[in-house]
Order: C-alpha cells, then structure tokens, then sequence
C-alpha cells in the first residue's frame, strides 16, 4: 500500500490493537507517534522495536479526552514533522456493568473517553488536513456499537456515537480532500477477551461464520487500508473485521 504523506498519530497506541497498528503502519514506512497516557514504559519499548525493524517512532504522551494536551499535542508533532498525514482515533477504556446497576458516571465516563477523545481527535485533524488538502482518519469503533451488549449500555452507547461522528466529519472534511472512516472490531484477540472462560470462547467461536476471533492484525491491515491511497475514494464508510458476526 502507497501513503501520500508521511506521518501518523495513533492514540492508545502503547498496547493491543493500537500497538499493531503502530508496527503495521511503520513497516509501511510512516513515522509513527506512539499515544500513550499511563504506560511510557510500554511506549517506549515499542518505539525501539518499531526503530530496530528499520521503521521510524516517536512517543508522546497524553489524556486523548483532554482537550487541551490533544491540542497540544497536535501542536508538537506539527512543530516536529511539518504537518499530520494521517491519525487513528483507537483510545479507549470499558467499565462494564449490568445498566440497572450503571451510575450516570460509569455512564458519562465511558462516553468522554471514548467518544469525545474521537471529537477532539477528528477536530484537530481535519483543522491541519485541511490546510494541507490531504488526509484520512480512522475512528476504531466497535461490533458492539452497531448491534449493542449486555452489561455495555455506555460502551455501546460510545462507539456507536463514534460511527455517526465519522460519517459527520466525513461530510465536512470531503470539500478539502480530507477522508473520515471507522472500523468495528468484533471479537479479536487483546488482553481485553484473553480473560473470558474457555466455554464462553468457545460458544462465541461457533456463533462467528469464520469460527475464530479476530488477531489485532487483521485490524490493524483494515486501518491500514483505509489510511492508504489504495481508498482514496472511500470516506464516510464503516468496515467490520468481525469474521461475519454482524453483517
């Protein structure tokens, strides 16, 4: 796949998909900057082996929900390359609970820092990739966005806002050549689902078409695409990586 641009900021980028993501993307020859908010350590030891493959990194850290640090944020690694080619809204958390249980915090905790970090995020960059006329977003949101789940009223609640969010964005960012899509994972293998019991793997294995889970791979390729030339006439679209789930 072909790139226009040369630089790309994936947010929760230090571990699981978003890490793969960053290696993936490397390899294709982007600079990469590493998002990270709790974990500099795993930051870091990504960015060397990202370096040690030949590919090029760099970390920045920062609350992807502040508004501010991500301003910032932007501001540094304009300062740094000349511009944004290309981000990855993939930060986000879960605080999943039965909703008759769910406080409005669990709630509206979930909501900022999934869905706003993707406003803030889409914002900024379509701020920087419309003065350059170039540039596509990918905003990770989720199976469970589209068809909902048990005990994740705010975590559904949060990515399915983040697919009317891109196709929003999508409309104001085609006038100046600047691309919005999502993807939504279903069930790939993170630390995130490596917690669950063999039975319950297993009966969610045989209810997938393809009958396995996804690998933060097969995502990451998704993402990959979507950033590249190779869609450049694709914005406003959600791609699933989902094995069939949910069609």
């Amino acid at each position: 796949m072909h790139f226009s641009k040369e630089n790309v900021l994936v947010t929760g980028g230090s571990r699981g998909i978003g890490a793969q993501v960053c290696r993936v993307l490397a390899g294709f020859g982007l600079k990469v900057w590493i998002n990270y908010h709790t974990s500099i350590e795993r930051a870091d030891s990504l960015k060397v082996e990202i370096e040690q493959a030949g590919g090029r990194a760099a970390v920045i850290g920062f609350d992807a929900s502040d508004d501010a640090a991500f301003v910032q944020a932007c501001k540094t690694i304009v300062e740094a390359d000349g511009g944004l080619g290309y981000l990855v809204n993939n930060a986000g958390i879960t605080k999943d609970k039965l909703a008759l249980r769910m406080s409005l915090d669990d709630f509206e905790s979930i909501i900022h820092a999934n869905l706003s970090s993707a406003f803030i995020g889409s914002r900024e960059a379509l701020k920087i990739m419309s003065k350059q006329r170039f540039g596509a977003v990918v905003n990770v949101s989720s199976i469970v966005g589209e068809q909902g789940n048990m005990g994740q009223a705010n975590y559904a609640a949060s990515k399915g806002g983040i697919l009317a969010l891109t196709k929003s964005f999508a409309l104001e960012g085609a006038p100046r050549n600047v691309r919005f899509n999502a993807v939504a994972p279903g069930f790939i293998d993170t630390d995130m689902t490596q917690t669950l019991g063999a039975d319950v793997r297993a009966q969610y294995e045989n209810a997938i078409p393809l009958k396995r889970f996804g690998t933060s791979n097969d995502v990451a390729h998704a993402i990959a695409f979507l950033l590249s030339d190779s869609s450049q006439y694709i914005t406003g679209e959600v791609l699933r990586v989902n094995g069939g789930l949910y069609m």
